[in-house]
This record gives C-alpha cells, structure tokens and sequence, in this order.
C-alpha cells in the first residue's frame, strides 16, 4: 500500500481501553499523526460468537482500511487480535498490524514465586493463543487465568468519569490473588488494554502488593520498530489526531475524555 507510506498510525480497540496504547506511542513518536478508532458499536466483544466477531473485524477492516490508509495498524484489543491477527494479516497483507497479546512472557520472565495471573476477559482468557502463549513461555510457572465479565465496561465508566466501587473491582480482581506453599502471586498481567486504567485502584485493594504488568509501552515500541524510518504525516495545518467511532450514540464525557487526549472526534470522512 504504497500510497499509505506517509499515513497516519491507526490505534484500534473496542472501546476506549486503546488510549493507554496511544499515550505511550505519541510519547515515543511524537511526529507521528494518530488515528484512534473505538469499535463502540460492537462493544463488548466478549458478547459475541467467535466467527461472528471475526466477519465483523475483517468487514470493518476493509472499509477502514481504504479510508484512513494508514502507515501502520496497532490493534489494541487483546480480544481482537488473539482471535482476528492472523486472519486481517493474510486479508491485508500490504499492511502492518502491530498486535496485543497477553504479556504471559515478560511475566513468566520477571516472577519470583512462579504465581503469576492473567486478567482477561472471558474470550481471551479461552483463546487457544494464550493457552499457547502459556504453554510456550509459563510451562514452568502456576498462571491462573482469570476472566472477568465486567471490568471493561467498569474501566469505561471510571476513565469518563462515572462512580465504581471498590466491590466491583475487587469481586473482579479477587481470584488473581493464589497463595500455595507458603508463595503468593507477585504478577498480574493486564490483558486488557483498558485495565491499566484501574491500576492504581487495584494495588489499594490489593491484599499484597503485586506487579501489575502492563503492555503498552511494548505495543508502542513495537509499532515504531514497524515503521522504522518511513516518512510521517506531519504536515502543517494537517496534522492533527482524531478519534472516530463507529457507532453514532457516543456520550458526550466520552467526548470530552477524546478531548482531553487532544483528539479531534471526526467522521472517517474528514480523515
């Protein structure tokens, strides 16, 4: 895609749980312009059937793709890359996907008890990938994966400006915490890009502290390796970050959280 040499990054997500990916890559390619698409329509996608779900993405892929032609595509939604990766990657094969997968690894790597957790939600925790992933990298370690239902929509809540109480969080986050022969979990790993979020609510409730590993400085490192020395977007007047949604019911906080990460809320058109 010759033409999308100097097109902006996409951020793709769900929701708005890809903002912690688009900070940490604006801070690292700070030239760089940003396109963030929040799949509100569909959210959450862990209400629907896998095959359903994946002709969705590809569908949606197809016209964003054309749109926006972007230099690179960083889909920051475990969920959707663990399921969707391999498929937009022989779909679009001109184009660069950057993924999101569960950061099993790096944990595996870092733990001292070998308890580590995967907070997920429900269709990542029963990926084959991150079974994979764990049988790959973790074989050694206890990795208990948790998923839970609800805290993506908390996180929503929470970041736009809503109330969520520490009993929601805590019936969500409850499970990753093992104790087994006198060793305790010390790594909980955020599969979910919008868990970072509520990290610093989950190390008050934790019972004992934990490290709560985050992925996307590592997306964001990732998506510049990518785009190595290409040329940027950068044009005077032009240059500027927008967020489109794909669903027309967008609440007017969420708006003002787009704001606040200096995006522009547009219409794919204006692109």
């Amino acid at each position: 895609m010759a033409e999308a040499a100097e097109g902006p990054v996409l951020v793709f997500d769900s929701g708005i749980g890809g903002l912690t990916v688009l900070r940490e890559a604006r801070m690292l390619m700070p030239d760089r312009r940003f396109v963030y698409v929040a799949d509100n329509a569909a959210f959450p996608y862990g209400d629907w059937p896998e095959e359903a779900l994946l002709a969705h993405l590809l569908a949606l892929f197809e016209r964003l793709l054309e749109d926006i032609r972007p230099a690179c595509v960083i889909i920051a939604c475990n969920t959707a890359f663990t399921l969707a990766g391999s498929a937009l990657r022989a779909r679009f094969p001109a184009t660069d996907f950057v993924g999101t997968v569960p950061a099993i690894k790096p944990a595996a790597e870092r733990t001292a008890s070998g308890l580590i957790s995967v907070l997920a939600t429900p269709a990542t925790v029963k990926r084959d990938y991150t079974r994979a992933l764990i049988e790959s990298f973790a074989a050694h370690c206890h990795a208990r994966l948790v998923g839970s239902k609800y805290l993506a929509a908390l996180a929503e809540s929470y970041i736009s400006g809503g109330v969520v109480s520490d009993e929601a969080l805590w019936a969500e986050i409850a499970p990753c915490f093992v104790e087994e022969d006198g060793r305790r979990t010390d790594i909980v790993v955020l599969a979910c890009t919008h868990y970072p979020f509520l990290a610093n609510r989950f190390r008050k409730l934790a019972p004992w502290p934990v490290d709560w590993l985050n992925p996307a400085e590592a997306i964001a490192l990732q998506a510049r390796r990518v785009l190595g020395e290409r040329p940027s977007a950068a044009i005077e007047g032009v240059n500027r970050d927008v967020a489109i949604f794909t669903g027309s019911d967008v609440r007017a906080e969420i708006k003002r959280l787009m704001q606040g990460f200096g995006l522009i809320v547009a219409d794919a058109a204006e692109v």
